[in-house]
């Protein structure tokens, strides 16, 4: 006869996946993501803050206008083992004022990567094709180790299938509306 604790019904109502994704937000602490079922942390550079305020100051009006707060806060993919911290994320003011919602790609207006050295390939490569497949309608890639800027709209299960650039630093990136601006990336 087996010793070990036979498996039971009182915790079937437990969302593991959930669970598991909220210990590692609170307990390795804000700044840490899981990518393909990796925990990383993220380890902001000040250069790399200084790209990501560059776009935040250039899109913190428009975003006002539209009920929005832009900021890095978590978005999950559930069914995935994946929990991002994108560099910016923008999303409408309701979902920010509720801690309980968790916000998904597909609930964002706009997601921003910022690449940095030691995670470059996950931003071109990894986080590009999982926004497009929980439906993250823009995302926008600062790519500062080949300095330049793509933007990617219409997302798919199969990625995004509408991609302006690369474009050098220093070419005008028109955001689509609801934003409706021209990003100056001259000081990325």
């Amino acid at each position: 006869m087996s010793t070990h604790p036979q498996p039971d019904d009182r915790y079937a109502d437990i969302d593991h996946e959930r669970a598991l994704k909220h210990a590692i937000r609170y307990m390795a602490g804000n700044r840490v993501q899981i990518i393909e079922g990796i925990i990383q942390p993220v380890p902001p550079t000040w250069d790399h803050e200084r790209a990501t305020r560059v776009i935040r100051r250039q899109i913190e009006d428009r975003v006002d206008e539209l009920g929005c707060v832009e900021g890095s806060g978590d978005i999950d993919l559930p069914g995935s083992p994946n929990w991002y911290v994108p560099d910016i994320a923008v999303v409408p003011e309701e979902l920010a004022q509720d801690d309980n919602i968790v916000v998904t790609p597909d609930l964002t207006l706009l997601a921003v990567e910022v690449t940095l050295k030691s995670n470059g390939d996950t931003d071109r490569v990894t986080k590009r094709k999982r926004y497009a497949e929980y439906g993250a309608p823009l995302y926008l890639l600062v790519d500062r180790q080949n300095r330049e800027v793509t933007l990617f709209s219409e997302p798919g299960g199969l990625g995004y299938t509408k991609v302006e650039g690369p474009h050098p630093f220093g070419t005008p990136v028109t955001l689509p509306e609801p934003f409706g601006i021209v990003l100056d990336t001259t000081r990325l």
